[in-house]
């Protein structure tokens, strides 16, 4: 996998699990706050979309994970 597609994977993961803690009808729902790391996310992928940069990839890079499409 290369990094953007690591990074996708991440925030998508990271999405649906603060939904699923965040959402009263779910059955690990623990508090409505996690519906804020929900917002977090969505901001930095909107953020890289605007800036071309992602702080995420970055840090894969240096993990040695593969750059490029």
């Amino acid at each position: 996998m290369t990094s953007w597609q690591v990074v996708r994977f991440i925030a998508g993961t990271f999405i649906l699990l603060s939904l699923a803690l965040g959402i009263p009808g779910s059955p690990i729902f623990v508090s409505q706050w996690w519906l804020a790391f929900t917002a977090f996310v969505g901001a930095n992928l909107l953020q890289s979309a605007l800036t071309r940069w992602c702080l995420m990839e970055s840090i894969l890079r240096k993990f040695g994970v593969k750059s490029g499409c």
